[in-house]
């Protein structure tokens, strides 16, 4: 996806360590913002990305602006944090292409356990699809059934325990299509991390993966992406990217590794002068490509004097 953001993509969507299906909000921390944000705009080299939050955080619309007449637009409509209602609207020449838009509608049912239906349906008044959220222990979802117009899908998700290892898989129609694999590893130099171990499957056999470790910050140090190995048997090793950040906990290098190529990408920003800082420019050497970010805060809340 061309956007903003380490290439979040912006459908209600779901995160599930990219995992295909698991109900998320987004928030200002999704973006790499601090404080009290109203909105963000990312000039980009196609237009520009703008990102409005309400004064919880949530997000509450993004606009992908390609010129003056062609946008997409997504808005958000909450009620008490639970997500009612999803509209992403394409325009072209400033006309409404309704084909192309679509309506999402979320209700939570708690009757005997936790169900959260979605229908999403085209502005032509064509239906699209309806799934079904079903939660179980721990608050979990462990099963996604899904609707088309000529069919029906059932996903199925598990979990599994063993030592400090947590293991989500996700089934569907009973065919394994990813694993996520969580868990602890002790580092002299950069302490107790968490390793998150990602594993895609194309019918039902191993495809690819790619393997991320995290500092007691939670920020990325490392990340190895494999492909599956016919001739071994196994996933080789492709690429490696090591991060390197600052005391202060700012991105300074990437190192890339491929095979005997080592390359290196170094981050130089400039931060506002507001009280929570965030970056309003970042270079990257030594491509010398440069992202520019636009930001408006909500204005501090006032605190009444306390009579003595």
């Amino acid at each position: 996806m061309k956007s903003y953001l380490y290439n979040i993509l912006f459908c209600l969507v779901f995160s599930f360590q990219s995992f295909a299906q698991e109900l998320k909000l987004f928030t200002t921390n999704d973006f790499d913002l601090n404080g009290n944000i109203k909105s963000c705009t990312v000039i980009t080299d196609y237009g520009k990305e703008v990102f409005e939050f309400n004064e919880e955080g949530f997000l509450i619309k993004s606009i992908t602006a390609y010129n003056k007449s062609d946008q997409d637009i997504t808005t958000y409509k909450y009620s008490n944090g639970f997500l009612l209602e999803k509209r992403m609207e394409s325009y072209k020449g400033n006309v409404l292409d309704e084909a192309s838009s679509m309506a999402n509608f979320y209700e939570i049912d708690t009757t005997e356990q936790k169900i959260i239906r979605e229908q999403i349906i085209s502005y032509d008044k064509e239906f699209v699809e309806q799934q079904e959220f079903v939660f179980g222990e721990e608050d979990r979802i462990y099963k996604i059934t899904t609707s088309h117009e000529n069919a029906i899908d059932e996903t199925r998700i598990e979990y599994t325990t063993f030592k400090n290892e947590v293991t989500k898989t996700l089934f569907v129609n009973g065919v394994i299509e990813k694993s996520v694999r969580t868990s602890t590893k002790k580092s002299r130099l950069n302490g107790e991390q968490k390793v998150i171990l990602t594993k895609d499957f194309l019918d039902g056999e191993p495809n690819k993966a790619v393997e991320q470790r995290f500092g007691t910050d939670g920020k990325l140090i490392y990340e190895e992406l494999f492909l599956t190995d016919i001739a071994e048997g196994g996933f080789a090793s492709q690429e490696i990217h090591v991060f390197e950040y600052s005391q202060e906990g700012i991105l300074q290098k990437e190192i890339i590794r491929k095979g005997n190529a080592v390359f290196e990408k170094e981050f130089i920003f400039q931060f506002d002068d507001n009280v929570d800082k965030n970056w309003v420019k970042k270079i990257i050497t030594p491509d010398n490509t440069y992202t520019t970010r636009r930001i408006e805060y909500y204005p501090p809340l006032e605190v009444e004097e306390q009579p003595e």
